[in-house]
């Protein structure tokens, strides 16, 4: 839940970025949709957390991420902050703040695609670990992510493929 409440804060933000870099009327209703559930979904993951006496931040072991810098961690280079699956490096990210018009949209769409993929892996990983996802509440939340995602998927892979 901490992961995800993570991930889909960088969604938020990438359809923040809209209002400034694209025209695309089609593109900012879908970015408005994007937004809207994205941000109840957090709400709903941190009040599910709150409800369990668990953080809504991530944490390693206990300890904060940032903390992480000069601890020697052979195989993980900890020098980049740890990405979910599907979320943008910070060097896609740039590129998406520095579009404007037709690139930006290209960048946004094949972004949120990727993206989206993460939050359908992150919920397949979810049913794959024993026992989670039994949660009555949990389990209506995760499908409604994974089928609203690969509807959203459908839409922006059509509107990339008409050249959005």
């Amino acid at each position: 839940m901490q992961g995800m409440i993570m991930h889909h804060a960088q969604a938020v933000e990438m359809v923040a970025l809209m209002d400034s870099r694209t025209e695309n009327k089609e593109l900012r209703l879908l970015g408005a949709r994007i937004s809207h559930s994205q941000s109840e979904e957090i709400g709903f993951m941190e009040r599910w957390l709150r409800a369990r006496g668990q953080p809504t931040t991530m944490k390693m072991s206990g300890m904060d991420m940032s903390g992480m810098d000069d601890m020697n961690m052979p195989g993980m280079d900890m020098s980049k902050p740890m990405l979910m699956p599907g979320m943008l490096t910070a060097k896609q990210m740039e590129a998406l703040r520095n579009a404007k018009g037709a690139e930006f949209d290209r960048l946004f769409l094949t972004g949120m695609i990727q993206h989206h993929g993460g939050a359908l892996t992150m919920v397949k990983d979810l049913y794959g670990s024993p026992g989670a996802g039994q949660d009555a509440e949990l389990f209506s939340f995760t499908s409604d992510i994974d089928s609203g995602q690969r509807a959203e998927i459908r839409i922006m892979q059509n509107m990339l493929a008409k050249g959005h």
